[in-house]
């Protein structure tokens, strides 16, 4: 469905965030029937919705909504809303059309666009691609979840998308370049189960996309591609890491040494896999890699790394304060603490109990001498699970703040004390920016 087949029919708009009113906007401006926006969730932290937004749209609120919602001939969701919320089963078993503001503009854009998923990397892979395909010149427009909402983004020859499993959820058309990063159990209450989450993530290559580039050293990604054919980043028929002409470890196109290992500033084997994507990704596209190797390498020195992602704070007491509180589930956390392997480490856990398993973190501390601090709401859970191991040493306090005091007294000179909660923000904090900012406020006020 494209944005021109709205004209002359009745819309519905669920959700008034920036998604919503970008979708009110551009739906707008295509003659609609009727237009409408829904907000079910309204409250004191909504924004005014007030002048051309509500020209165009009346806001309704409250139980109504599910009434207009079922009386519009399709409803744009905004990507907020889950698979699972009780509306939204009940409109799809009455047979109502449901898409989304993404779905809607990759039906027009598809075909100029590189669009990037995952659970974990999709936000450095498309923030390198588009930095690197800029630096070649082959210049871009970025968006997406990460960053403008796809209905707000001017018209452009390529497009990088970084793409959420909500927005994947409802695609009807794949982009030219479909990118999945890796695959773990994530946004399960949204989705409705394990299978499903994979199902619309997965969603992206779909519809026939010109070429899939994934992460070929993933392993649940592997099982679920299954002999899909796809470019496999990581491995020795594309972009790898391998010993170079110094016997140092350097990125490669197949058998050409392209530059070493050190020029990427980012830590982690995580980031080298999210480097190997995006060359790839610039290869598919028919970038020279090996010809323009110096350029990439001056870019790829260049990049900055995204906030909140084992952002580095500087610190007088010898100790390295990481924070990585967009680190939401167990395996984004086990990727943090790979990164700073061969270092005292001590890791800061918890935040929002959505019932995740924490075993396989147990599994990845078996044999790994650490400090683990757990704070509400799931800190303590982990913390449990973690009981028994014999090198993991591990602590439950009340608050963040106190997390992080405790963390200067148990953690050795030159080692680290990483924030990288293995759960979401939201019940203590407002967001991730409010956890980040308390870390932050902390590691200032007990320095020494």
């Amino acid at each position: 469905m494209r944005l021109s087949d709205l004209r002359g029919r009745s819309v519905a708009v669920w959700g008034t965030g920036r998604e919503g009113r970008a979708a009110v906007t551009a739906i707008a401006a295509h003659g609609p029937a009727a237009l409408v926006a829904v907000d079910d969730s309204a409250n004191f932290l909504s924004l005014p919705w007030d002048g051309p937004l509500a020209e165009a749209a009346p806001l309704v609120t409250g139980e109504e909504g599910f009434a207009r919602l079922a009386a519009a001939d399709v409803v744009v969701r905004s990507p907020g809303v889950p698979q699972t919320h009780p509306w939204l089963v009940e409109l799809r078993r009455q047979g109502v059309t449901v898409t989304q503001g993404t779905a809607l503009w990759m039906a027009d854009h598809g075909d100029r666009t590189v669009g990037v998923t995952g659970s974990k990397g999709k936000s450095t892979t498309s923030s390198l691609i588009s930095h690197l395909l800029n630096a070649v010149d082959r210049p871009n427009v970025f968006g997406g979840n990460i960053g403008v909402p796809t209905l707000d983004l001017p018209e452009a020859d390529l497009y990088v998308l970084e793409l959420s499993s909500y927005q994947c959820s409802d695609l009807t058309d794949s982009p030219r370049v479909a990118v999945v990063t890796a695959l773990f159990p994530e946004h399960l209450d949204a989705h409705g189960g394990e299978a499903e989450y994979y199902r619309d993530k997965l969603n992206l290559i779909a519809y026939g996309p010109r070429t899939v580039v994934v992460n070929g050293n993933d392993p649940r990604l592997a099982v679920e591609l299954g002999d899909r054919a796809a470019i496999r980043a990581g491995r020795s028929d594309t972009v790898h890491v391998a010993a170079g002409p110094d016997g140092a470890p350097w990125f490669h196109l197949r058998d050409q040494p392209l530059f070493p290992r050190a020029v990427l500033p980012l830590v982690g084997r995580h980031n080298e896999g999210n480097l190997c994507v995006a060359l790839a990704v610039l290869d598919a596209l028919g970038v020279d890699v090996v010809a323009r190797k110096d350029t990439l390498a001056v870019a790829v020195a260049e990049f900055q790394g995204l906030a909140h992602r084992l952002t580095e704070i500087v610190d007088s007491s010898g100790l390295t304060f990481v924070d990585d509180t967009l680190a939401t589930s167990p395996y984004a956390a086990m990727h943090a603490i790979d990164a700073y392997e061969g270092r005292p480490l001590t890791v800061i856990v918890g935040g929002a109990d959505r019932g995740l398993d924490f075993s396989p973190l147990r599994e990845h501390l078996a044999e790994r001498e650490i400090t683990v601090i757990g704070i509400p709401d799931s800190g303590p859970r982990i913390v449990e699970a973690l009981a028994g191991l014999p090198k993991v040493r591990t602590e439950t306090v009340d608050e963040l703040a106190d997390a992080v005091r405790l963390a200067r007294e148990v953690t050795p000179v030159g080692g680290v004390v990483l924030l990288s909660p293995a759960a979401p923000s939201y019940g203590r904090f407002r967001n991730f920016e409010h956890r980040s900012e308390v870390f932050a406020e902390a590691v200032r006020d007990t320095a020494r």
